[in-house]
């Protein structure tokens, strides 16, 4: 599962980057830290995908962690992008992700 798991990680960084959603800026520490959902009162939608949720998935894998055993990220994604039908692919592969999880 943790393959599968790290290829939609690799596809939603391809996705974001497709559509110029992915930062070559870091956020601060302190927008890192940010505990409020999504970060969303310190950063955009997507910098917390690449930024947070991305590496914290990442890391759990590498270092044999356990994983989330459930996750809904795909409504803040529905919410953030759903009037932009270029990004529905993006949405429906965190969709995917999401199933992946809490299968």
């Amino acid at each position: 599962m943790t393959q599968l798991i790290q290829q939609k990680l690799q596809l939603i960084e391809q996705m974001l980057k497709k559509h110029d959603l992915w930062s070559a800026q870091t956020p601060t520490t302190e927008q890192l830290s940010s505990t409020t959902p999504f970060a969303y009162d310190v950063m955009p939608f997507e910098q917390w995908l690449q930024f947070i949720f991305i590496p914290k998935i990442q890391f759990l894998i590498d270092s044999e962690q356990a994983l989330p055993s459930s996750m809904s990220i795909s409504p803040m994604a529905e919410h953030v992008w759903g009037q932009q039908a270029q990004l529905e692919p993006l949405i429906e592969l965190l969709k995917a992700t999401d199933t992946l999880f809490n299968d």
